[in-house]
């Protein structure tokens, strides 16, 4: 990544949240049949199939009772010291009715990636944009049915989502703070609306921004794993708190919570790999998940959850 972002050679890049089979790709190298990706409109193909009409997705969510064992490991952990926000994600079984790659063709989403019928990303977040001498973050933490009467004033004055979300903003400046200069929040919870093939969901967002200068390129590669993984999907304190996930989920993320993007050759432009469905020898999974503090509720956190399982409205 360093070598090409010096020689300026556009690529595209797919990192795993546990860093260890990152993948790199020269734009020109790209065969459509096996990746596609659209990064904020930069696209290698939007089209060939035709609309999905009756679209089905059935969630076969783990019960309550299992998913409370691995939260209060979690909040164990938490009053311990060890954590005071840790990104709990589950895999639920699913049945769709559209391949991978349909839903890819079909769905909205600011940063989507379908690779080899292996898995599709469709996320509403974005990871970092570097631009003009500029990087910038835009964290998501809070989530809430948009059909919640008053759901707006809800989330943004629910203390537990106050709390998650200047959390993983502090954890994000300091983050930018290790390869920029004059980080700050330009924006501090703000309302982006997500529009699903079940219903809207209304998620909190902040924009964090810092100056890193046209010489990033070179050391483009070393700039990335150095902020990942990303902030907003595993925790604080963020090493401590990643050994707790493995402990706690059992198994690899994978590509799920990792990142992907595209260098142009100038500029950088990155999504977090949330609102992800795999295939595993043709059974299909979701994973999805929420922060998990001190003030959480284990029935809302399941609950919001399976909300998250979802494809964007198709």
């Amino acid at each position: 990544m360093n070598r090409w972002g010096k020689k300026g050679i556009p690529f595209l890049f797919i990192i795993d949240f546990e860093l260890i089979k990152p993948l790199i790709f020269r734009i020109e190298d790209i065969d459509p049949k096996k990746l596609l990706y659209n990064i904020n409109g930069n696209t290698n193909g939007k089209s060939g199939l035709k609309p999905i009409k009756n679209f089905d997705l059935v969630k076969h969510p783990e019960s309550y009772e299992d998913y409370l064992v691995k939260f209060k490991r979690v909040k164990n952990e938490i009053e311990f010291g060890n954590s005071y926000l840790l990104n709990l994600t589950c895999s639920t079984p699913i049945n769709i009715s559209s391949s991978l790659k349909e839903l890819f063709l079909n769905g909205k989403s600011k940063y989507s990636i379908w690779f080899d019928e292996m898995f599709v990303c469709f996320s509403p977040e974005t990871f970092v944009i570097i631009n003009n001498g500029d990087i910038k973050s835009f964290p998501m933490k809070g989530t809430i049915d948009a059909g919640i009467p008053d759901a707006e004033k809800v989330i943004m004055e629910d203390p537990k989502e106050i709390a998650e979300h200047y959390t993983i903003v502090d954890l994000l400046r300091n983050d930018l703070s290790m390869v920029s200069k004059n980080v700050r929040v330009e924006r501090f919870r703000y309302i982006d609306v997500i529009e699903t093939n079940e219903k809207h969901l209304l998620q909190v967002s902040s924009e964090i921004c810092g100056n890193i200068g046209d010489d990033y390129k070179s050391h483009i590669g070393d700039i990335l794993f150095e902020l990942l993984p990303a902030g907003s999907i595993c925790g604080a304190p963020k090493k401590k708190t990643v050994d707790i996930i493995s402990t706690v989920e059992g198994s690899e993320r994978g590509y799920y919570t990792g990142v992907f993007g595209i260098f142009d050759g100038h500029n950088l432009d990155s999504g977090v790999m949330i609102r992800f469905i795999e295939n595993n020898n043709g059974n299909y999974f979701y994973r999805s998940g929420g922060g998990i503090t001190a003030f959480s509720d284990p029935l809302s956190e399941y609950k919001e959850m399976i909300d998250k399982i979802y494809v964007p409205a198709v």
